[in-house]
């Protein structure tokens, strides 16, 4: 994999450093919910947008979630990200500042399940056209487009079936489109790095592993300083106007879990790597981007950064759902995960997508990207021994 030496996003975030009011060596939380102005007259101006970086109202802007954006930009590369109040506020604010009554959005067919239901149910009631394509086959991705698209989205590993973006190919063509691409980069924070290979706003769920915690609901958008600060203009902005923003206390404690997401996420990827392999060994059929059988392995190498290995993510097919279910409370039983939702706790998590996640992507939709609901998703965490946890899933794997 390539690790580029032109940029180190462990050493940005660690020289972004903001001290408490007492001089702490982290900033305080600032819960205020409207600031004040000591000129009445500046209040003004700032409802006019005429002072920037004025703080006003903790809708419009807060110390700490901009404290939490600064890091969060050092680690991309980019010039700005605001968080937001979950990864599909993220979203939704992100492509509505994008598109208006009439646009079009060229979209991969492999997406979150709530992505779908977003850009298949909602937006088209807003006059907003969706087309899901093939985000592999890049003609078709250029053939999808009209005059009116105005954003190519995809995900850099995709959910559930960790199918690898071919990020700088998907922004030439949206690029030789006057299209802008957006990338969702919650499965591969710092592994991938969208925006260096083209990509005009990536948008995160923070409640994955950036929180690492599963116990806190958050997410962030991430780009060029204008296309951010567009998000939360007092006349325009969908976070601003639709509420969609990050409360202090959630932001302060991003802010402090993203020094550590480094070191996270470099061993969610090898407990992964360790477990795939092993699995692969004894004639599990296995989808993981590190497995060198896997479709997308050379374009991930070829994109990645090496020390964070291929995500921490692994997706098995168990022959049926009912043989999923039942592998599922195998593993339960013996503690090698917890049957949950969502990813990138410290333990593993396991679901079947196609009936939780992916649920809201129609029977016939799901047959076409090629999503089995037999197939398990495991989310591996970090903790406890691997060959202990493997010794466990072995055991389910062969009393099933």
């Amino acid at each position: 994999m390539s690790a580029d030496l032109e940029f180190d996003s462990l050493q940005a975030m660690r020289d972004v450093q903001h001290f408490g009011e007492e001089g702490g060596v982290v900033p305080v939380i600032d819960v205020a919910a409207t600031s004040t102005f000591l000129d009445p007259a500046d209040m003004e101006r700032a409802f006019r947008g005429e002072i920037e970086g004025c703080y006003l109202y903790s809708r419009h802007m807060n110390p700490t979630v901009t404290a939490f954006g600064k890091k969060l930009a050092a680690m991309e590369g980019a010039e700005a990200a605001l968080g937001v109040a979950s990864g599909m506020a993220a979203i939704a604010c992100t492509l509505e500042r994008l598109c208006q009554h009439g646009d079009h959005i060229v979209c991969s067919r492999s997406v979150y399940g709530g992505t779908y239901a977003l850009l298949a149910n909602v937006f088209p009631r807003r006059g907003i056209r969706v087309s899901f394509v093939d985000i592999n086959d890049l003609a078709a991705v250029n053939a999808a487009f009209t005059p009116q698209t105005k954003v190519l989205y995809t995900e850099a590993l995709s959910n559930p079936l960790l199918e690898t973006a071919d990020i700088p190919g998907l922004a030439r063509i949206a690029h030789a489109q006057k299209a802008a691409l957006v990338v969702d980069n919650t499965f591969t924070p710092l592994s991938m790095r969208p925006l260096h290979h083209g990509a005009d706003v990536v948008v995160y769920s923070c409640t994955k592993y950036i929180s690492g915690g599963s116990d806190m609901i958050a997410g962030a958008v991430v780009g060029k300083r204008d296309f951010v600060q567009s998000l939360v203009d007092v006349n325009h902005g969908p976070v601003m106007l639709g509420g969609a923003v990050m409360d202090a206390r959630v932001a302060h404690e991003l802010y402090l879990r993203l020094d550590h997401l480094p070191l996270r996420m470099e061993a969610h990827g090898r407990a992964a790597q360790f477990l795939a392999q092993k699995m692969k060994s004894i004639g599990v059929r296995v989808l993981y981007p590190g497995l060198e059988g896997h479709p997308g392995h050379a374009l991930f190498r070829a994109l990645g950064v090496h020390e964070f290995g291929f995500g921490g993510v692994v997706s098995i097919d168990c022959g049926s759902p009912d043989r999923a279910r039942r592998l599922a409370s195998l593993l339960q039983t013996e503690k090698f995960g917890l049957y949950a939702v969502s990813l990138g706790f410290s333990r593993t998590l396991m679901s079947c997508p196609s009936l939780s996640t992916s649920s809201e992507i129609p029977e016939a939709e799901q047959k076409a990207m090629g999503l089995n609901p037999a197939l398990l998703r495991l989310s591996i965490g970090y903790t406890g021994r691997g060959e202990t946890l493997w010794e466990r899933f072995e055991k389910c794997w062969k009393t099933l």
